[in-house]
């Protein structure tokens, strides 16, 4: 039963860094590219959305460096995650439906196309970790985004995340 338990704990670990791995990689790419695009193209809603845009994340943000303290599998490790994710949903459903489709509608196509690919370059980029004390905003966040990403790339050596095939049969399991 132990090496059951083990086994389990471990899978929860790995999958724990992904996610936290992935949303911190996702938010500071929004904070950074979409964001101030809202702000030029939409004007005045533009801004109050990426305002409340950015609490959002300020939220999530506090918690994901608490849950990264925090043993995957305890009581207290689920709770928070379920924090988390009770949170994202209503902040991705809102992006989705409502502040992305405003944006792309006030972007030209070719905008919008470099947009998506700044986006994804700027990922590769920056922090793989929550930094809740970090600026929000260009170009502060862009500095100290650069600042801290070695750092968390050289913490990432010593974390385990979930194999290609562990990605991959979750992957086929979601379709």
């Amino acid at each position: 039963m132990a090496i059951v338990s083990l086994r389990r704990f471990a899978t929860q670990e790995r999958w724990a860094n992904q996610f936290m791995w992935e949303l911190a990689r996702h938010a500071i790419g929004e904070e950074i590219v979409v964001y101030p695009l809202m702000e030029k193209h939409l004007g005045r809603k533009g801004k109050e959305l990426a305002d409340q845009d950015r609490l959002d994340h300020q939220y999530v943000k506090d918690r994901l460096y608490t849950l990264e303290c925090i043993a995957a599998g305890t009581t207290e490790h689920t709770s928070l995650l379920k924090d988390i994710m009770e949170h994202l949903r209503p902040h991705n459903d809102s992006e989705e439906q409502h502040d992305l489709p405003l944006l792309e509608n006030a972007l030209a196509r070719e905008d919008s196309i470099k947009a998506a690919k700044s986006f994804q370059m700027t990922k590769k980029f920056v922090p793989t970790r929550s930094h809740p004390s970090a600026p929000n905003k260009p170009p502060f966040k862009t500095i100290a985004g650069l600042m801290a990403a070695p750092l968390d790339k050289i913490k990432d050596m010593f974390v385990s995340f979930p194999s290609e095939e562990e990605k991959d049969a979750a992957m086929k399991g979601h379709n």
